[in-house]
């Protein structure tokens, strides 16, 4: 067994510890026997977990105590460390284990600092978000905290599961020194010694714009030289109109990652407001993208993916019905 299912099974062994609700912390449940399915069930969920589990365990045997909790007594941690806005197929497979078989380990919380009933979460951002669409209860296990080990507990979290982008992770290193955290409680968070890796983080989050990076999320896949090469061809291009192309209609829709590669490109080609530029363009169901080519006398647009080119063979075809309807929507809007 490894040392990670050994942690897991450790912190699955029924303890002590009595479990309360909210509303009447004083009444005791009898601690039921969990079936061995749905205790496979529980490891499965939380494989990868094991810093997670060790953190659980720590507060159970310091008296820590498991409540019941509506999902709007919970807030985030007081620092972001994600970019997404739990969406897409792995947060609905989430949402599909919880509503199946329930909440399989408990999230962590504290006190909240300053809005009495309420807690503030560590770690299991995700868990929460699914709770909420389905309308359920919160199981949380409410631990006094500093503001230093709250964020060290979440920061080991991510560090266990792997699952932050390297920009997401810079972003969370410069979040944590801007709300006056030392930089050994940050390099504690991340579980490094290096003070020089530490540092270019934080350095390079601070030479990006955040509405920028916020409008490309956490592009995975995309490590720290091609961040740092489109922070330079910021730098070298700045008349360079990105804000058009992240403002762009079909931009959102876009994959993440693709949303980086579409900015980068326009920096790299150096477009200006007066000159042509490439903006991207998607549709909501993602099974067509555009690159769409504006200059001073012409236009051009070019279809990828999967549909890309049927659709641009629908578009073809039907040029004298569509430039109808734009010429009576044109006269439409100009009183004719």
């Amino acid at each position: 067994m490894t040392k990670r299912r050994e942690a897991l099974k450790d912190f699955l062994t029924p303890v002590s510890s009595p479990e309360f609700s909210a509303e009447n912390p004083r009444y005791h449940r009898p601690r039921q026997q969990v079936p061995s399915g749905a205790l496979q069930s529980m490891n499965d969920a939380i494989s990868g977990l094991s810093k997670e589990a060790e953190e659980l365990r720590k507060a159970l045997a310091e008296g820590s105590t498991i409540v019941d909790i509506e999902p709007d007594q919970v807030e985030s941690s007081f620092v972001k460390d994600r970019l997404d806005d739990y969406t897409g197929e792995e947060f609905d497979s989430l949402v599909a284990s919880i509503r199946e078989n329930g909440q399989a380990i408990p999230v962590l919380v504290r006190p909240h600092p300053e809005r009495e009933g309420f807690y503030q979460l560590a770690f299991g951002h995700r868990r929460v978000a699914a709770l909420r669409i389905l309308n359920k209860r919160v199981k949380a296990l409410v631990r006094e905290m500093t503001d230093e080990e709250l964020v060290i507990a979440q920061g080991n979290e991510n560090l266990e599961r792997k699952d932050l982008s390297f920009i997401e992770r810079a972003l969370f290193a410069l979040r944590l020194e801007e709300r006056g955290m030392s930089r050994s409680v940050i390099m504690s968070t991340f579980g490094t010694n290096s003070k020089g890796v530490l540092s270019e983080m934080i350095s390079l989050a601070r030479r990006l714009p955040p509405t920028l990076v916020e409008a490309i999320g956490p592009a995975p896949g995309i490590g720290r030289p091609r961040w740092v090469a489109l922070a330079d061809l910021l730098e070298s291009s700045p008349d360079a109109d990105w804000k058009s192309t992240v403002a762009g209609s079909g931009f959102k829709y876009l994959q993440s990652a693709d949303r980086f590669e579409a900015v980068f490109k326009l920096l790299k080609n150096k477009p200006t407001r007066n000159r042509s530029a490439t903006r991207p363009w998607g549709a909501p169901d993602k099974s067509v993208t555009a690159n769409v080519k504006e200059g001073e006398k012409a236009l051009m647009i070019t279809f990828y993916s999967k549909n890309g080119k049927p659709f641009g063979e629908w578009i073809s075809h039907n040029l004298d019905s569509l430039y109808e309807a734009f010429r009576k929507l044109e006269k439409q809007e100009n009183g004719e």
